[in-house]
């Protein structure tokens, strides 16, 4: 499940309602106390259960109206809610319009300690009398709604409340369904909330002003966050354990009232057991220290900016590709801080790397990371005349923003720009190289020239190629352009416009691919070995032909693997289709790149294509 869009009112300086969606990777821009850090902490109440401040309902709002909104998608196919019987958030009708997962949460903003007065669902969602609120009916309640209805409940198991709701929808010939706020805090309903919550993603915020102590929460949160995760993981057993304590604790209390009753039976009716639940991450605690037990806080503060970073990233790789279950969102304002122009290079492609697997918020004053990312990834918020915030999203009509706020001025020490169409051609192109430098080749080792500045990566975002064209050639460094061919010979390749104009520009050269797409560059021996790593069985038997659409294809293939042949991929929505495409593109330029050796590629590349662009590289860095 991941972060789709978050909308704030009322909470801080955002009065009116604003609207802000979110990507793998989103850099937010804005002048001091734009709201930056407003965004990031609004998103730590909502996902990790925290209470307002009584300062921070909007001072000209409505206090009372403190609210914030999350919708998610890539939904798991199947969650658990009020019970142990798998149900669907479609067929439980708690899905909105887009088909995402909305939840609204309202705080008491207007209380000296405020507090979520009450949580929602806001979905398409049965209006008729009788079928509307099922979800805040108990077991008992639904048998005697379907008694009321006459709806024979036969051949279910009456003790699920999931089969009994759908055996009363379906009873129905019009449950004219509507948009509508369910409330998750009523009745049975609050359990249903407790199970959703268990798929929602973990947030991890790392502000800027941290107190540089090996117990801040900078250091703290992501070893929280891992320890929530392996608790979550064991949570079945660790409800045993706890059922069990309580009723062992409640026989012997109960024993102790019972032998109270026979001294003093008057005393005894006043005495209740009761048990307080455990909450089991307040049971560990963590440090970060080095080698020699130096704690993290002794170290220089960009040293432990890059401790933590890596940690991040071995976090990253330990998590379980391919899975429904919730993920984690790094919040990291200004990661830039105390870091050398050469290791903020490194930051953002170690930060690029995470949000392969994990969504990654960051805030920034740094073109360095700006400039880095897609247009489609970059937030400015903008502070209107009227001091009210606006939410501008990163291309043709708004970079000029995105330069006054940072500046695009290169660094001194850039020889040569490297243009691709995604983040994830750069890690593909990265990983390659790297492979073939061990293999005995002599071609540029494109990840030590990006960390010492030499080389700067940016990804053009496709349509985005012409205008990068444009921002580009006023600086007057060589670039090397990659696109995608994307159509099939004779058919001219899909940039040859784009293509042609970088070429007759001095000391630029753009190439496309032979293939549709890098992706069709990968043995088939490298996809299997990147699948079965992440416990995922493939069978294929031929490399992929030069025009096939890889990414869709494993896809297809990864979700009917593991759907048992229960479900098929047509019968996915083009949204969750698209979805999967895109996790399997991040799957193969991340991993089964990696797993690429020189054998491999001469096999599925015999002209040697791809050996082609890395000495067009090496010719324009001379």
């Amino acid at each position: 499940m991941k972060l789709k869009i978050l909308r704030i009112r009322n909470f801080r300086c955002f009065r009116e309602e604003i609207t802000i969606d979110f990507d793998d990777i989103t850099a937010l821009i804005g002048k001091n106390d734009a709201g930056k850090s407003t965004i990031m902490e609004a998103l730590d109440l909502f996902l990790n259960d925290k209470d307002p401040d009584k300062d921070d309902a909007s001072k000209s709002g409505n206090s009372k109206d403190l609210t914030i909104i999350c919708e998610f998608d890539e939904l798991p196919e199947e969650v658990i809610i009020d019970d142990n019987n798998p149900t669907d958030l479609n067929n439980e009708f708690l899905l909105n319009e887009h088909g995402r997962l909305e939840i609204h949460k309202n705080y008491s903003g207007d209380l000296q300690a405020p507090k979520c007065k009450s949580i929602s669902a806001y979905a398409l969602h049965p209006t008729v009398d009788g079928a509307a609120d099922l979800l805040q009916l108990k077991n008992a309640d639904l048998k005697e709604r379907a008694k009321k209805l006459k709806i024979d409940l036969s051949g279910i198991d009456t003790k699920l409340n999931a089969p009994i709701r759908d055996r009363i929808w379906k009873s129905f010939k019009d449950l004219k369904v509507s948009s509508c706020l369910i409330p998750l805090n009523d009745e049975n309903a609050k359990k249903i909330w407790i199970g959703l919550a268990n798929y929602l993603p973990t947030f991890a915020l790392f502000k800027s002003d941290r107190i540089s102590t090996d117990q801040d929460p900078e250091a703290q949160e992501p070893l929280k966050a891992a320890i929530k995760e392996a608790i979550k993981s064991k949570e079945t057993e660790l409800t045993k354990i706890a059922e069990y304590v309580q009723q062992e604790v409640e026989k012997i209390a109960q024993a102790t009232v019972d032998k109270l009753k026979e001294m003093d039976a008057s005393l005894a009716t006043q005495l209740k057991p009761k048990f307080s639940a455990l909450k089991w991450d307040s049971l560990f605690k963590a440090t970060i220290s080095s080698d020699d037990d130096i704690p993290i806080n002794k170290r220089g503060s960009g040293v432990k900016r890059l401790i933590l970073l890596n940690f991040f990233r071995a976090k990253s790789e330990q998590k379980v590709r391919g899975t429904d279950k919730g993920n984690i969102i790094y919040g990291i304002e200004e990661p830039e801080t105390s870091q050398h122009p050469n290791n903020q290079r490194m930051l953002l492609r170690a930060l690029c790397d995470l949000s392969v697997d994990s969504q990654v918020i960051i805030s920034t004053h740094t073109p360095m990371l700006a400039r880095g990312l897609e247009d489609k990834n970059l937030r400015y918020i903008n502070i209107k005349k009227d001091k009210q915030r606006e939410i501008l999203v990163g291309g043709t009509q708004t970079n000029k923003q995105f330069t006054e706020s940072l500046g695009v001025l290169p660094d001194n020490g850039v020889k040569l720009f490297i243009g691709v169409e995604g983040k994830h051609d750069i890690v593909f192109l990265i990983n390659i190289a790297k492979n073939l430098i061990r293999d005995g080749l002599d071609i540029p080792n494109l990840e030590q020239l990006e960390l010492s500045g030499t080389i700067i990566f940016f990804p053009v975002g496709g349509s985005n190629l012409a205008l990068w064209t444009s921002r580009l050639q006023g600086l007057k460094r060589p670039e090397f352009h990659l696109c995608d061919r994307d159509t099939t010979p004779p058919v001219l390749p899909k940039y040859q416009t784009y293509i042609n104009e970088i070429n007759v520009r001095p000391n630029c050269r753009a190439i496309c691919t032979a293939k549709k797409e890098v992706e069709n560059y990968l043995h088939k021996d490298a996809i299997l070995a990147a699948y079965l790593a992440n416990g995922i069985n493939l069978t294929i038997t031929n490399n992929f032909a030069d025009f096939d659409d890889v990414p869709k294809i494993i896809a297809e293939m990864v979700y009917n693997a593991s759907a048992n042949g229960c479900r098929q991929w047509g019968t996915l929505t083009p949204e969750r289709q698209e979805a999967k495409i895109k996790n399997a593109k991040k799957l193969l330029n991340s991993t089964a790149s990696l797993n690429m050796t020189k054998a491999m590629l001469d096999e599925i590349d015999p002209t040697h294509d791809l050996l082609s662009w890395f000495q067009e590289i090496k010719s324009l860095l001379v």
